[in-house]
């Protein structure tokens, strides 16, 4: 009788640490959007590389809580502690409690906790920066400089959604961190946001990260109703060459300007300079090499699960991050529209040798929007190649969002 009541016990005390016992029932819807988010990563291989570690992330955090749980210190008496371990002191902190000393004992926290911290520090999105750089083309856009006013005119959504998240009752702080996810920058998104409003990290960070990977789908519906087929249609010229001396030159001249000019950009800038830089010189293959593959590689596993680790079902299940989700997908169609728009002035200002649609490669996701200006482009015009063109504002994106990002910290911060 006791063998079986103790077995009870025991079937008891596991269900209740279960997560069918402790987990918040939210924390089960999220675990099903995790798995849509996994089926379009891997089914329709909707951006994986990122969409993937974060959907997973996501599912861990939800299945296991404690995974991002900050580490606890416990209090034990002295005496106690000094007994128990054979009279050794214990290197901890004490305090007095009640008139007894007592050491104060950290416990571990989860593994999630402390690979977030370079999310939370503000470590992650510089050396992203640096590994898109090395593996970013600048030629493109030095050949054809007009690529940054298509850069600029994409970060339209930005500052539309900054006005509208302060008409919705967010702080200033919190209406930038939430208007950067306009310019389809993950990284520089997580950077302004740990800046401005890290109580917000999560809900921005996963917004950011999943419009990033929705490129495909949330671009060319916009694209088509901006542009008639004969815009679409357009076959531009090809670019002039770019020589090494002017690829070389051009990440220490924009270094210098953009750290002058706005300084608090100056680490997300200054790292994608320099990663471009070890690409461009030549003479630091393995150290670009690196930065390329190893170090992006890694970041972006520790960037992703981390990212999707913050959406619990507590956390993302509000109504505030509910308006975050709404704003960030505004701010991104605001800023495809933006970057359309500007181009179709574009277009009519040189007769017709601009194609309207590598204005929507300006929101910044490299090279996902140009990818997608290429296919729109070619669905009218089989013999159509913008994808090169589309790179120049693509690239001018990145640039843009890193200098409306210091903007925004300057005048915020």
């Amino acid at each position: 009788m006791n063998i079986w009541n103790e077995f009870l016990s025991s079937v008891i005390n596991i269900f209740k640490t279960s997560g069918f016992a402790t987990n918040d029932w939210r924390n089960y819807i999220m675990i099903g959007i995790a798995c849509v988010l996994l089926y379009l990563a891997i089914k329709k291989e909707f951006e994986p590389l990122l969409l993937l570690p974060i959907a997973f992330g996501m599912l861990l955090v939800n299945l296991f809580p404690i995974i991002m749980a900050p580490p606890e210190t416990t209090l034990q008496l002295v005496s106690e502690y000094m007994t128990a371990h054979g009279g050794a002191a214990g290197n901890y902190a004490t305090v007095m409690l009640n008139g007894e000393q007592y050491y104060q004992i950290p416990q571990v926290g989860g593994l999630f906790y402390y690979l977030y911290q370079g999310v939370k520090l503000g470590i992650y999105p510089p050396l992203i920066f640096l590994g898109i750089g090395a593996m970013t083309d600048f030629g493109p856009l030095i050949s054809n400089p007009k690529s940054f006013l298509l850069g600029a005119a994409a970060q339209l959504g930005i500052f539309m959604t900054f006005i509208g998240a302060i008409f919705l009752g967010f702080t200033g702080k919190q209406a930038g961190a939430i208007g950067i996810i306009g310019g389809a920058d993950g990284p520089t998104a997580i950077f302004v946001t740990a800046k401005l409003a890290p109580e917000l990290l999560g809900p921005i960070a996963v917004a950011a990260y999943s419009y990033m990977a929705l490129v495909p789908i949330i671009q060319p519906p916009i694209m088509r109703a901006l542009t008639t087929k004969k815009e679409r249609s357009i076959v531009m010229e090809q670019l002039r060459p770019v020589s090494k001396l002017e690829k070389i030159l051009f990440p220490i001249i924009v270094t210098i300007i953009v750290s002058l000019l706005l300084p608090d950009a100056c680490p997300l800038v200054g790292m994608l300079m320099l990663g471009n830089l070890f690409r461009e010189s030549g003479v630091v293959g393995r150290i670009s090499n690196t930065a390329q593959n190893e170090l992006m590689n890694i970041i972006t596993i520790f960037l992703g699960v981390t990212v999707g680790a913050t959406a619990t079902g507590e956390v993302f299940l509000s109504i505030k991050t509910i308006q975050i989700v709404v704003l960030g997908l505004l701010a991104f169609c605001f800023g495809t529209a933006g970057g359309v728009l500007f181009g179709k002035i574009m277009c009519h200002a040189t007769h017709g040798k601009v194609n309207p649609l590598i204005g929507s490669a300006g929101v910044s996701a490299v090279p996902m929007a140009a990818r997608v200006a290429q296919k729109v482009g070619q669905e009218e015009n089989p013999g159509n190649f913008l994808l090169m063109h589309a790179m120049g504002p693509n690239v001018a994106g990145v640039i843009g969002s890193a200098v409306a990002a210091g903007v925004l910290i300057s005048i915020l911060g």
